[in-house]
C-alpha cells in the first residue's frame, strides 16, 4: 500500500517522513482560486477534495495507492486566510494577528485507488500569537517564509518564535493531521501501520 501525498508542500512531505511514511509525492495543480465565496472550514475540506480527485484520477498512479489531499487555512474573524498575496499582504495580516487567536483548519481527503471509496475530514487546531513589533513582522516578512504559508505564519521554522501557544493538533498547523489520517485510513478499512516505511 502506497500513500500519494496531492501536495507541494515540503513540510506535510517531512511530517509525514518523521511519522514512518515516504509518500509518493504528486502535485495535484488544482487551482485554489476556484472555489471563493465558503466558510473557512468548508473552503478548506472543498480544496482537499478537489486536489486528491485530481491525483487519483491519474493513470500513472502506483497499484493500491492511498491519496492524501490536504489545504489550510487560518480562520480569524470569520475569514479563511490562505497564502498572503505579496509582502505587504503578510505585513497587514500579522499587524492584525498579533496579540490574537485564531483556529487553523486544514481539510484532509484520502481516496482509496483500489476501491473507489473516499474518507474526508477537517482538523481544527487554535493558534495563540504573540504580541510582536512592527521590527519584528518586518524582519519576518523579509526572509519570505510567511509568503509560501496559509495564515502567513509557521510553526516549525521561524515564525515558531511569535506563536506563544496552540490547543490541539501541534501537527494540523504544520499542515497535515497524522492523528486525522490516521482515522481516515482506518475508515477505509486500512491500517496506519501498514503505511509505514519498511
Amino acid at each position: 500500500m502506497t500513500l500519494v501525498l496531492a501536495s507541494a508542500s515540503p513540510a506535510r512531505l517531512q511530517t509525514l517522513r518523521n511519522a514512518g511514511v515516504e509518500p509518493v509525492v504528486i502535485v495535484s495543480g488544482v487551482d485554489e482560486s476556484q472555489l471563493d465565496g465558503l466558510p473557512p472550514a468548508e473552503l478548506a475540506l472543498q480544496l482537499a477534495e478537489l486536489k486528491s480527485a485530481a491525483v487519483a484520477g491519474r493513470t500513472d498512479l502506483p497499484a493500491d495507492a492511498l491519496v492524501l489531499g490536504c489545504d489550510s487555512v487560518l480562520e480569524l474573524d470569520g475569514a479563511a486566510l490562505g497564502k498572503p498575496a505579496d509582502a505587504d499582504e503578510a505585513v497587514e495580516r500579522w499587524r492584525t494577528m498579533r496579540g490574537r487567536t485564531g483556529v487553523l483548519l486544514t481539510g484532509h481527503c484520502l481516496t482509496d485507488t483500489a476501491t473507489g471509496r473516499v474518507a474526508a475530514a477537517t482538523a481544527a487546531t487554535t493558534v495563540h500569537f504573540a504580541q510582536v513589533s512592527d521590527e519584528e513582522v518586518t524582519a519576518y516578512v523579509a526572509t519570505g517564509e510567511p509568503l509560501s504559508v496559509a495564515g502567513a505564519f509557521t510553526v516549525d521554522g521561524l515564525g515558531g518564535a511569535f506563536i506563544t501557544g496552540i490547543e490541539g493538533d501541534h501537527h494540523n498547523v504544520v499542515g497535515v493531521s497524522l492523528p486525522l489520517v490516521r482515522e481516515l485510513v482506518a475508515e477505509l478499512g486500512r491500517s496506519w501501520t501498514d503505511l509505514w516505511a519498511r
